[in-house]
């Protein structure tokens, strides 16, 4: 035992080195958090102010201190600096916060209605990023490129695109498909509008740096429309068999068969992978009122309202994504996942042990290199992933959220460009013809009875629809904490799996097929595809959805998806190789990564 004392030791120490040796590599901003100014004073315009005092009429920052107070806390991870920083708007004599909109007021008819108006939403995990691991790449030895600033055609290009999936939200994803025989106007009109913008059209790369050639896509369609740029993003349906196939139930004579019943064995028991139905066409913070009090740290999270026939149904819209990512355990898709593939006994990649016959190997994987290991590991990398996103989020970027950038160009928008002159090149690259869908879109919304007493209602908006009532949650937006977990966890996936193994899906006299939610959701339907969906191209497809799905809702940008996914990458194969020392048997485990190419640990 003295002796094994010492070598848990030296196995710790190599672990440790290894780590150490990793660069720590320059953490970089785009440098635009002092570049605007008003009077002055840095405004922060591109920056993330939510929670702080806004005014109600300009929109901005009350107090740039109020900002530096803010920064103050999240470098020095002190509690007591950010106890100190101002939260919310001004309170009243009963020191109940001064909200502007009905439904901060809480005036709107519904269950949760107490006639009070609701409190202040504080900040999430801003120091994670400072805190150290036992394991697995340090928080800050891994880093993002600087995002792109307000006036780039790369923003424009995403804000573009985050206006036409706000409008988008209720069309079914079996239209984002070449194979629909003429795709309807709406997605016909997506597809220009993108396509004409300077960012997807431009041809001379030559003046782009590494990082941005990198994230540029190629001309859209409907096959490759909001999607992921991952390989096999754009093969088969839109929607990963992982978010909507089932297994078979114990006892079934054909266990490895996935199920279209949508049903998921845990064990004895089992889940649907049915989602909750938000309303349909609803959105919301489409009035002044209502943005200005979510920007001021409204607490309106659960005002959303839910249809009741049916309750649940399969994914079948941007809507129900964007529900499935507004509530979703991080890590619950690619446990899932993980759980499908073990039941349809996907192979495990080659260079594992334990895959030879009992006769054989006279040993099974369980504890190593079996269900439990993999099943525990694919949650285990979400927490490291989340601490080293949260430092890029809060130490280095600190990016303004899409929702921040819709009031901007509602503010310019309406002649009241003082101070955000920065925006007219936004303004004019979004161009007449999307902002004016947007006012429409946001007129009829704002005729619901949680908005029509707000007086901006019956004013031209041109804010960002937002899926959830509280918009994003209270943090910057890049990098995105679902998209970097997303990279983690189906890092590990595809470390344990056959990545280029078929998945089991229906095969009928040699025509490949794949599931898809029927239009309405009520069941999953076989879709003809050119050839057999592999594990890692559904992987990589699911962790597109994830990450997108939080798009689809308002909350994230492009960029935020491919930079995050790729950040959680490194954080799974740094753990990956330091776990690898702490094994006795001769194994290896070859990575396909999201950029193309593999990793041989």
């Amino acid at each position: 035992m003295s002796e094994r004392r010492f070598r848990a030791r030296e196995i710790r120490r190599e672990a440790a080195e290894l780590a150490f040796e990793r660069e720590h590599l320059p953490q970089v901003s785009n440098g635009e958090e002092f570049e605007y100014r008003i009077s002055g004073k840095p405004s922060h315009i591109a920056n993330f102010t939510k929670g702080l005092p806004h005014d109600v009429n300009t929109g901005l920052l009350k107090d740039p201190d109020d900002y530096q107070q803010f920064v103050r806390g999240i470098d020095s991870g002190d509690v007591r600096d950010f106890k100190d920083t101002p939260l919310g708007p001004k309170r009243d004599e009963a020191r109940i916060p001064i909200w502007e909109s009905q439904i901060a007021k809480n005036e709107i008819p519904m269950p949760r209605n107490d006639g009070k108006p609701v409190e202040v939403r504080a900040w999430e995990s801003q120091g994670a990023g400072l805190t150290f691991d036992l394991q697995g790449p340090d928080a800050q030895s891994v880093t993002m490129p600087p995002a792109p600033k307000l006036d780039s055609a790369e923003l424009v290009a995403e804000m573009i695109e985050v206006y036409l999936m706000a409008l988008l939200r209720d069309r079914p994803f079996s239209l984002l498909r070449n194979s629909v025989a003429a795709p309807p106007e709406d997605i016909q009109r997506a597809i220009r509008l993108l396509n004409n913008s300077e960012w997807i059209k431009y041809t001379d790369n030559s003046s782009l740096s590494t990082v941005e050639q990198r994230r540029r896509r190629g001309a859209i369609d409907a096959q490759n429309l909001f999607r992921g740029i991952t390989p096999g993003d754009d093969v088969g349906p839109y929607i990963s068999q992982f978010l909507l196939i089932g297994n078979q139930p114990l006892g079934a004579p054909n266990p490895t068969d996935p199920s279209p019943d949508g049903f998921i064995r845990y064990g004895s028991i089992r889940i649907d992978q049915r989602v909750r139905v938000a309303e349909l066409g609803k959105d919301y913070m489409t009035t002044r009122e209502a943005w200005i009090d979510v920007q001021n740290g409204a607490d309106v999270r659960g005002f959303e309202t839910y249809e009741e026939n049916p309750a649940y149904r399969f994914i079948a819209t941007p809507r129900d994504l964007a529900t499935y990512v507004h509530y979703d355990a991080l890590y619950e898709a690619y446990l899932n996942a993980c759980l499908l593939m073990l039941e349809m006994k996907v192979p495990f990649d080659r260079g594992i042990p334990f895959q030879l016959p009992d006769s054989i190997d006279k040993q099974q994987g369980f504890a190593q290199f079996g269900g439990p290991h993999i099943l525990s590991l694919v949650t285990e990398v979400a927490t490291r992933a989340l601490k080293a996103v949260r430092f890029q989020k809060f130490n280095v970027h600190r990016r303004l959220r899409p929702e921040g950038v819709g009031g901007l160009v509602d503010r310019f928008k309406n002649g009241k460009t003082t101070g955000i002159e920065v925006i007219e090149t936004l303004v004019n690259g979004l161009g007449d013809k999307l902002l004016n869908l947007v006012a429409e879109h946001n007129r009829i919304q704002n005729q619901n009875p949680d908005r029509v007493n707000d007086e901006s209602s019956k004013a031209p908006s041109y804010l960002l629809p937002m899926a959830f009532p509280e918009g994003s949650p209270m943090h910057p937006s890049y990098g995105a904490g679902h998209a970097t977990v997303a990279g983690a966890c189906v890092t590990i996936l595809k470390a344990f799996f056959d990545h280029g193994a078929e998945l089991k899906l229906p095969n009928q006299d040699g025509n490949y097929f794949a599931y898809e939610a029927s239009d309405d959701g009520s069941y999953l339907q076989k879709v003809a595809i050119d050839g057999p969906l592999t594990v890692e191209g559904e992987l990589n497809k699911l962790a597109s959805n994830i990450s997108i799905g939080r798009n689809w809702a308002g909350v994230h940008y492009f960029t935020d998806y491919i930079e995050s996914i790729r950040l959680g990458e490194e954080i799974a194969l740094g753990i990956l190789k330091e776990q690898k020392l702490t094994y006795g048997e001769n194994f290896s485990m070859t990575v396909p990564l999201f950029d193309g190419g593999t990793v041989r640990i």
